[in-house]
């Protein structure tokens, strides 16, 4: 059953779905009625913490005497959830034991690493999801007047393989995904939810001691920070198109300093006072290195070309042929160097080396080898 609730963003409408947290308080709360009442319940109404109510079909009911198992079909609506359309199953079994305990079962992932929302071994099921499954069986035990206790066990036969699609393996989360949300709602292409697995990944660094952190971008940085540096790139937070609101977390948790490695055509962005990469906000790439090649002396004629090039590499090029390419880059990064500084409010140590998939390393901000010391002694 899908979710009919829309929203606007960038003159789309987009339909709203409902998280894997939702799926699975809705099959816990269908199989607590079921097992209590010992009649067939094949739709199930729960409300989310956003203050949308949901009547959702229940899917492949199993009952026994002391056992009873459904599914919620995972519908996220317009979002391209890796999660989508995936069965998430409650297993709710009566005990002598007053009240409810929560775990994960198959295609549930277990945390193995520090920082996150839940402790070392437990079930990757974050704190929302548990009270909403909380909440709810409560609700169903006040109905019946049951006082005995219920265990629940929350499974995704498909969740293993989803995982691998997912951040899990770089967070310490095995065998499985995670059971999500804070809203219980899924809001198509949400920036928030890639700015919330930054924090994570920091919380993360955080928990483990770590003073000084190493962020990139993406693919392209963790690649040159493997091969053209040498270290794990493992210990790489990956920022997205989110530079600036990772520095701020970085303040935020009290990190003494952050070291940015990124690919020319991103990172030269920053330099323009772009701390938010990505294309949509604006493309000042050629408008910068020209701006720079400039100051550094580069003829009005070769300006032209660097203005009408269609990637970094070529503005290099055209740098490296005037012997302007050290200059102009020196001077980009001196920009980067103090737009970052300017964003954490000179309160953390800051620096970032650019690099070019064509040419290799190309320029660093003063505090950069210091950091990048700093961070591989850590």
């Amino acid at each position: 059953m899908s979710m009919e609730e829309y929203i606007v963003k960038d003159g789309k409408k987009l339909r709203l779905g409902y998280t894997t947290g939702s799926c699975a308080a809705a099959a816990s709360k269908a199989a607590a009625w079921m097992l209590l009442t010992g009649r067939l319940k094949e739709k199930i109404r729960i409300s989310t913490p956003k203050g949308i109510t949901l009547d959702l079909e229940v899917l492949q009911i199993s009952m026994e005497e002391n056992t009873v198992s459904c599914a919620i079909k995972k519908d996220s609506g317009d979002d391209p959830d890796v999660t989508k359309g995936s069965l998430v199953f409650a297993q709710v079994t009566r005990t002598k034991t007053p009240g409810i305990t929560i775990d994960g079962g198959r295609g549930v992932g277990r945390v193995t690493k520090q920082g996150l929302d839940q402790s070392v071994g437990a079930a990757a099921i974050n704190s929302v999801p548990r009270q909403m499954i909380r909440e709810n069986l409560e609700e169903v035990c006040r109905l019946t007047d049951y006082r005995g206790g219920l265990s629940v066990l929350i499974s995704v036969p498909d969740g293993e393989r989803l995982a691998k699609k997912t951040f899990n393996p770089r967070l310490g989360i095995v065998d499985g995904i995670s059971i999500l949300g804070t809203t219980g709602i899924v809001e198509p292409m949400s920036e928030q939810a890639l700015i919330d697995t930054i924090r994570l990944e920091l919380r993360q660094r955080k928990a483990n001691n770590m003073e000084y952190v190493l962020l990139t971008p993406g693919n392209y940085g963790s690649d040159y920070i493997k091969n053209g540096i040498g270290i794990d790139p493992k210990i790489a937070v990956l920022t997205s198109n989110f530079i600036g609101e990772a520095l701020d977390i970085c303040r935020e948790m009290g990190f003494r300093g952050a070291l940015l490695i990124g690919h020319i055509g991103k990172l030269v962005k920053i330099a323009g006072g772009m701390l938010n990469t990505h294309s949509k906000y604006g493309d000042c790439r050629m408008d910068i290195m020209a701006a720079h090649a400039g100051a550094a002396g580069l003829s009005s004629s070769c300006i032209e070309e660097i203005l009408d090039c269609a990637t970094c590499d070529d503005a290099i090029r055209i740098l490296q042929e005037n012997n302007l390419c050290t200059q102009t880059l020196h001077r980009i990064s001196n920009r980067i160097s103090f737009i970052m500084d300017y964003r954490v409010a000179g309160e953390i140590k800051t620096g970032s080396i650019i690099f070019s998939k064509k040419y290799g390393f190309l320029s660093e901000t003063k505090n950069a080898r210091s950091l990048l010391k700093l961070i591989t002694e850590e």
